[in-house]
């Protein structure tokens, strides 16, 4: 451990929340968190403790989650300040820690509240002026008295055909010219069937993705669509979920008449053709690129909620059986008396601290990117190069920067050319590279890993519950979290989506620089703190990157190269590998975060050192986990596709392996002092929700 035997009495609270995901000096943020929270753990946990979850049909106790929405703020967080909004600048952090907080109780809940931004997105990141000001204003709960309501939003992309959700490219739905009269605005014919549409009960208007069916409209599009436009709005058929039932899925049918300025973004026209300023594929790169982390986030909150229940039904187990007096071990610990209980809990809450760290870190890079994309792209603009292959070659000089910063960063503190990295550290276009490269692939990361491996863990902690685990009246409502977690892993592009992403952007020459910064920034962790795992994590980041390359230069048995694009045996594994090795590493950034900033404290400060050794402890586990997983998945593919490896690759690979698992050293006995701080950390007499 760090410096002594301190260890963490209480889970950590808001304060130290605060610290490790950089948000002490936020009072706005902070507000909104605790407006969501009060929203979870009261009407949200009373509605599921009240069987509410049991039906497919929108109650008028469900419906009340809007007004409740709107009350704590949660719905004005999604809106820019100049609208109503309550966060000043970038919000996707804020947003995340909302649904953070609102899945805590119950994901379904969480969805509700996140779809209005959803529906907005596409308007907001990518539509004119006057489209964000109508509709954010329409949405604003202030504006309630001059509007006569609170508009709710829809998005609508995926539609009834086979496999749906794998491929966004494909869409059925269309648009045609149904009337342009010389002179006047043209007026357009949407007909576009939805497929599992969320907030469709009760949506005022509907972000819907086309296709030009028309030689008169150039592309696809997005459209924006109002209740109350002429033709047909049907909200259509329930959808018979049986996981996030406080939030409202139909299948609407749309056969409507709109104008021509309901195109997201704009159009203009040509040769007497329509040419939407940007097509749909355009806008949903735009939008999913960031809200897919939300999605994560919300699983993540399952896993950290589900340890305070399971620590209570271990504990008190055998409470109240004849022969089991108070103050007996038996009384006292229950099953966590048992090795294999607290270390599998241990498992779940190394996972879900994990989980957490990577989602808010993507959550704040994001919001950093925002202001530099837009001086980016102002700056490619006035080049000319706003788009395409122009846009490509103005970014090759700053894409070289990039690198050049990266392997700059790497040498030691003392050694650096402080000079020519605050240079290239100012140039908007280094730093917009350099960004993009990393959300590119922390974000899919994000969504694959958090969701997939997190729902796998959520299993896990509901089996630690024995039998209550899969009752109605289980602590926690850990079974509805896990069944929950199951349509999140779908949400927004199911796993092989990300999968995909991940192995194309892992490409980018940038991020493997990044990825060398990260190794020896973990090196000179271990120097300063050795015996914690940070060299282990180093050490797999190393091998990963290294059977990358191998991949690349590879061909297998039948002469056909390894790492080809296409080839998804092999680098999906590498893309799951990659998202286990960012997980652990934004963990661990979060826990030097918290060593770093916590002793100056004016609340955690006296109790630092015990959060700091657990944490420590709990980071270096996860740590095992990793590097055990990039161990199986490398040798798999260094071996599994060609027999035998050449004798160079096998020697230098075997070397590789023997030091990643040499550094391995003492992560079990980590794991060890964990599960014993699992038995005396000190939690509530009942959990403080359904309040009622």
């Amino acid at each position: 451990m760090e410096n002594s035997s301190k260890t963490m009495n209480m889970l950590p609270g808001d304060e130290v929340r605060q610290l490790m995901w950089r948000y002490t000096d936020r009072f706005d943020i902070q507000m909104a968190v605790q407006g969501a929270r009060d929203v979870a753990r009261g009407l949200v946990a009373k509605l599921v403790a009240d069987g509410q979850r049991n039906t497919h049909e929108w109650t008028e106790a469900k419906n009340a989650l809007y007004q409740a929405f709107d009350d704590s703020g949660i719905t004005a967080a999604g809106l820019d300040m100049e609208f109503g909004g309550i966060i000043d600048g970038p919000r996707n952090f804020a947003l995340a820690l909302i649904a953070y907080e609102l899945a805590w109780v119950d994901g379904g809940a969480a969805t509700s509240s996140l779809v209005n931004n959803l529906a907005l997105g596409p308007i907001v990141e990518k539509g004119t002026p006057e489209q964000r000001a109508r509709y954010m204003n329409l949405c604003d709960p202030a504006k309630k008295e001059v509007n006569g309501k609170v508009w709710r939003g829809a998005f609508a992309l995926t539609e009834p055909l086979p496999y749906v959700g794998v491929d966004t490219g494909v869409l059925s739905g269309r648009v045609t010219v149904a009337e342009w009269q010389e002179g006047k605005e043209p007026l357009l014919k949407v007909e576009k069937r939805g497929r599992f549409i969320t907030n469709m009960q009760v949506a005022d208007f509907v972000t819907a993705a086309v296709d030009t069916g028309d030689p008169r409209i150039k592309t696809s599009c997005m459209v924006i669509l109002e209740s109350s436009d002429p033709g047909v709005f049907d909200r259509g058929t329930a959808t018979k979920k049986q996981v996030h039932q406080l939030s409202n899925t139909h299948d609407p049918i749309f056969s409507l008449t709109i104008p021509a300025s309901r195109i997201v973004g704009g159009y203009t026209i040509k040769d007497g053709v329509i040419v939407p300023n940007l097509s749909h594929s355009e806008i949903i790169e735009a939008v999913f690129s960031k809200t897919r982390v939300t999605v994560g986030v919300m699983t993540a909150a399952k896993l950290l909620s589900a340890i305070e229940p399971v620590i209570r039904y271990q504990r008190g187990r055998f409470r109240g059986a004849a022969g089991v007096e108070s103050g007996a071990p038996r009384y006292e610990l229950g099953i966590q008396m048992k090795e294999d209980a607290v270390q599998r809990l241990a498992d779940v809450w190394g996972t879900g601290e994990a989980a957490s760290s990577l989602g808010f870190e993507i959550a704040r890079a994001f919001d950093e990117l925002l202001p530099i994309e837009k001086k980016a792209r102002e700056i490619l603009e006035a080049q000319g190069a706003g788009s395409g292959r122009a846009m490509m070659k103005a970014l090759k000089q700053p894409q070289a920067d990039a690198i050049e910063l990266l392997k700059l960063l790497q040498a030691p503190e003392g050694s650096r050319d402080e000079a020519r990295i605050a240079e290239l550290s100012a140039d908007p276009l280094v730093q917009y590279v350099r960004l993009n490269a990393i959300t590119n692939i922390l974000c899919p990361a994000c969504k694959l890993w958090d969701t997939g491996y997190g729902a796998t863990q959520l299993r896990e902690a509901v089996s630690l519950m024995g039998g209550y685990g899969i009752t109605e009246d289980c602590p926690g409502f850990l079974f509805n979290k896990w069944v929950d977690a199951q349509l999140e892993a779908t949400y927004e592009g199911p796993e092989v989506v990300q999968r995909r992403q991940i192995s194309v952007t892992m490409a980018s020459p940038v991020f493997q620089e990044q990825v060398r910064l990260w190794i020896a920034e973990l090196c000179a962790l271990d120097a300063k703190k050795p015996g914690h795992g940070f060299a282990a994590l180093a050490d797999a980041f190393e091998t990963w990157q290294w059977v990358y390359e191998f991949t690349k230069r590879t061909k297998d048995d039948a002469g056909k190269l390894l790492g080809n694009g296409q080839r998804h045996g092999v680098v999906f594994p590498l893309a799951d590998a990659l998202a286990w090795l960012c997980a652990a590493r934004s963990f661990v950034a979060d826990v030097q975060e918290l060593a770093e900033k916590g002793p100056e404290h004016p609340v955690v400060g006296a109790d630092i050192e015990g959060y700091v050794n657990t944490f420590t402890d709990l980071a270096h586990l996860q740590i095992g986990r990793t590097a055990g997983e990039v161990l199986r998945i490398s040798g798999e593919l260094v071996y599994g596709f060609t027999g035998t490896a050449a004798e160079a690759d096998a020697e230098a690979f075997g070397k590789l392996v023997a030091k990643t698992s040499a550094a391995l050293a003492g992560c079990r006995l980590a794991k060890d002092r964990v599960a014993r701080d699992l038995t005396t950390i000190m939690i509530p007499e009942a959990l403080d929700y359904p309040r009622v």
